[in-house]
């Protein structure tokens, strides 16, 4: 079995008086592509926030790469291979293309690799390429989107935290995203995503946690749970 990379155990987040996760357990493993599905507040983001440092834990503990990284801020963490891509997509609006994408090689020194992964981001985003030049607050929120994953990219992660990346999007720009988290993954990114879109997720993972009022409610293969009719009751509107 593959080494786990990111193990959440027992993680509690309260914030405003709310107790907003409650216990959430869960773990992504090298080479995998994990989804955590569930509705709006459910608590997935916060979770996301919590092992990326950006919110403070009430308890639990989060370990990456076998070592407990509670307390750590996202900096130190981007600098260990955890990257996150947030909600909202949160680009530097009044800088180009390009110098959003330098500021995600920011914990780097390698400076012919960084333009070696700059023209790679261009790649896999031919329109990032088109536009290298351009503020990234005139762009649409599909290009942001594409901006804050290469942006991601370029610190070389091991595992990349993507959070809700089709919210917002038209039917178009979801496919092209669901179609690059497919090519980052192959390229052996390890991926946990967190997405609304349920059976788009579900298409795309390994496995699935569903999560529901702050907990864990069922975890396990993602093509089976793509069939459960509760799943599907639930989350894909049938």
């Amino acid at each position: 079995m593959a080494a786990t990379l990111l193990k959440v155990s027992g993680l509690k987040v309260a914030y405003g008086g709310i107790q907003a996760v409650k216990g959430v357990d869960l773990e992504v493993r090298e080479g995998e592509l994990v989804t955590l599905i569930g509705s709006n507040g459910a608590g997935k983001t916060t979770t996301m926030k919590a092992i990326t440092g950006t919110l403070g834990l009430n308890a639990g503990d989060i370990q990456y790469l076998g070592k407990s990284i509670r307390g750590q801020g996202p900096w130190d963490l981007v600098r260990q291979g955890l990257a996150m891509v947030p909600e909202g997509r949160g680009v530097f609006a009044r800088m180009t293309i390009m110098e959003n994408l330098q500021m995600g090689a920011y914990v780097r020194s390698d400076t012919a690799a960084i333009a070696a992964d700059a023209d790679k981001v261009f790649t896999i985003f031919p329109r990032l390429k088109e536009r290298k030049d351009q503020l990234a607050g005139t762009m649409s929120g599909g290009e942001q989107q594409m901006l804050a994953m290469g942006r991601a990219l370029m610190s070389r992660p091991k595992v990349l935290l993507l959070d809700e990346p089709s919210m917002g999007l038209s039917p178009i720009m979801v496919d092209k995203i669901f179609e690059v988290v497919r090519d980052v993954y192959a390229q052996g990114v390890t991926i946990l995503l967190v997405e609304q879109n349920a059976s788009r997720a579900l298409a795309v993972a390994n496995r699935a946690y569903v999560m529901d009022s702050g907990l864990i409610t069922m975890g396990g293969d993602a093509r089976e749970m793509l069939k459960d009719p509760k799943v599907r009751a639930a989350y894909l509107g049938e």
